[in-house]
């Protein structure tokens, strides 16, 4: 058995003991999506599903029935049969048997099967788990299972007294990475890096920003990432003052930074990181400027991270910095507020930095799990544990605009690396994508 089977065999076995004694939980894989025509999508698998399984056929749901007194979890896989034929086409199939014994199931059967042994399994059980509301037509099978359960009631036969989320149990899980975990994702951080110092190099007046996006793709999958983590964001000009800007079709031109935003996925781990830099290899004085502003924005979210500390804390400082920065460069009127704490209570900043400093990382780039705790009355930001990991990114967007200094206009600049809690502090993953004015301007000069 393979470290990575036992880890799957191990979070399964968690799951089921946090469920109540001899229920029964479903979790079913994503499905293929068609793009057009008759050809689909590039197939991914649902990270929940993948996160207990390790399994990435399509097509494939997972059964976990709860221990109770001397009898033992069990957990149980449908998915497709071997089918040489369609083999021919699609490629490899484990089928049940073969699926059972590589991923370490206790059970498996055909995914024809599932209606079936599902009026079975939750015949005179407590309680179903499934993920509630999140697919229609999921709600509508268990609907159907649950019916011909009740239409034993005259055999004696009782459905689940109750239902719950699933999602949310695992989203807990979810939040505290393990060691295998940092390390796929650190590997995945440092992946990114170099293709970010890679898109450096290459960047120069009149390349497009599909050119620099080719780079970041290249230099993802030749280390063997198998995706980019979400579409990347490679935005010059005023482009960089539109946050999800992903068109990457416009000409790069001499005196305009390029806010870069990309992250590869590896092994079902995503990594992101965003850097800005000159498109002529130098800053000038204003971007500096406010690059240095941004810098020192980020440095101060990073100090705020440590276990016990809340999750807002790295917003709260690095905001306090960046809205400091706004009022001393005139981006804000310093006469309408009588201190920084007035500017931000105004919410003034929201003109130049309008999102937060962070979300969680993980499995998904934007990873599951609350930002508060919903077990307090008043919900607060939840405290930081070692192994959850996060962005950092804090960024200034300036926008042409009646009393904004000229020499700022059309520059957005963002800094996001990736980073993991440590048990005094924090541990930054994505620290060899350049970053200091000095480290990038040398690395242009590689080109």
């Amino acid at each position: 058995m393979t470290a990575a089977v036992a880890r799957h065999i191990e979070r399964r076995a968690r799951l089921a003991a946090r469920m109540q004694p001899g229920s029964v939980a479903v979790l079913a894989t994503a499905p293929e999506v068609l793009r057009n025509g008759d050809s689909d999508y590039p197939y991914r698998h649902d990270s929940y599903f993948y996160y207990l399984s390790g399994f990435t056929e399509p097509d494939s749901v997972l059964v976990l029935v709860a221990p109770t007194g001397d009898t033992p979890a069990r957990s149980i896989l449908f998915c497709r049969e071997k089918n040489p034929e369609r083999e021919i086409w699609d490629g490899y199939r484990h089928g049940p048997e073969a699926a059972r014994i590589a991923f370490g199931f206790d059970e498996a059967f055909p995914i024809a099967e599932l209606d079936a042994q599902m009026g079975k399994l939750l015949a005179n059980v407590p309680a179903l788990y499934y993920a509630l509301g999140h697919s229609a037509a999921l709600d509508a099978q268990v609907a159907s299972w649950l019916k011909a359960v009740r239409a034993q009631g005259r055999s004696g036969i009782t459905a689940p007294g109750s239902t719950h989320h699933l999602l949310g149990m695992l989203d807990e899980m979810r939040l505290l990475k393990d060691a295998d975990e940092q390390a796929l994702m650190a590997r995945a951080a440092a992946i990114s890096a170099a293709a970010h110092a890679r898109a450096m190099r290459f960047t120069r007046p009149g390349v497009f920003e599909y050119e620099i996006e080719a780079e970041l793709l290249h230099e993802f999958r030749r280390n063997g990432a198998q995706f980019p983590a979400y579409t990347p964001i490679v935005a010059s000009g005023a482009n960089a003052c539109v946050l999800h800007y992903n068109r990457n079709d416009r000409q790069c031109r001499e005196g305009e930074l390029v806010l870069v935003d990309a992250g590869c996925e590896l092994d079902g781990y995503a990594s992101d990181i965003t850097r800005s830099w000159p498109v002529s290899g130098r800053f000038s004085e204003a971007q500096k400027t406010l690059y240095a502003l941004v810098l020192r924005a980020q440095e101060a979210a990073l100090a705020a991270i440590a276990p016990g500390r809340p999750y807002s804390g790295m917003h709260e400082a690095a905001l306090k910095v960046l809205a400091q920065g706004m009022l001393d460069l005139g981006l804000l009127e310093r006469a309408r507020y009588a201190s920084l704490d007035d500017a931000i209570a105004d919410k003034a900043h929201l003109q130049f930095y309008m999102h937060g400093t962070g979300h969680w990382l993980g499995m998904d780039v934007h990873d599951v799990g609350p930002y508060r705790d919903l077990s307090a009355a008043d919900k607060p930001s939840r405290p930081l544990l070692p192994g959850m990991a996060l962005t950092v990114e804090p960024g200034i967007y300036v926008r042409p605009a009646q009393g904004v200094p000229e020499e700022y206009w059309n520059i957005g600049i963002r800094i996001e690396d990736d980073v993991i809690v440590t048990d005094d502090g924090c541990r930054v993953l994505s620290g060899d994508a350049p970053k200091g004015v000095a480290e990038i301007e040398n690395m242009m000069k590689e080109r």
